[in-house]
């Protein structure tokens, strides 16, 4: 059935929780699991390169912060995929469009299965940005396995 497992992972607690659900049916399968973490780029979260002379921090540092901060997403996933057995990979992606992202990552990981939490963030974050879940489902390519906390 399926063989490679894609789990984006926010920091939000129902992403923590779809990445769990989505361990265990990977051991139940007999897959393996990747980890994705998609960071937002230094130029787009201030709106164009040159402006970050502005800012008292650099691209650099902005950008290491963003990679220790998904290190950190990673970590109680990493061991609980250890635990139940199952082979993961992590990837940390930089891009202005996280959809997007999922997608291609999906694509050059050889993933055959995108399991993803039916929405990350909430309130007036959820509106302005809208659903990276609903926009997953209009690009993907592969199967998607949409996660619901009961």
């Amino acid at each position: 059935m399926y063989k490679r497992i894609l789990l984006p992972i926010d920091g939000s607690d129902i992403s923590h929780d779809a990445a769990k659900a989505g361990i265990d049916f990977a051991k139940y399968l007999g897959a393996e699991v990747v980890l994705l973490n998609v960071t937002q780029p230094f130029s787009s979260l201030v709106g164009f390169d040159g402006i970050s002379a502005a800012y008292a921090f650099s691209n650099e540092d902005y950008e290491s912060s963003a990679k220790k901060e998904a290190q950190s997403f990673f970590a109680d996933i990493e061991a609980y995929a250890k635990e139940q057995g199952v082979a993961s990979k992590k990837v940390i992606s930089s891009n202005s469009s996280v959809a997007e992202c999922l997608v291609e990552v999906a694509k050059q990981e050889n993933c055959d299965l995108i399991h993803i939490a039916s929405h990350g963030r909430s309130g007036i974050s959820k509106l302005l940005l809208g659903s990276v879940t609903a926009k997953v489902l209009g690009l993907a390519e592969t199967s998607i396995l949409v996660y619901r906390k009961s």
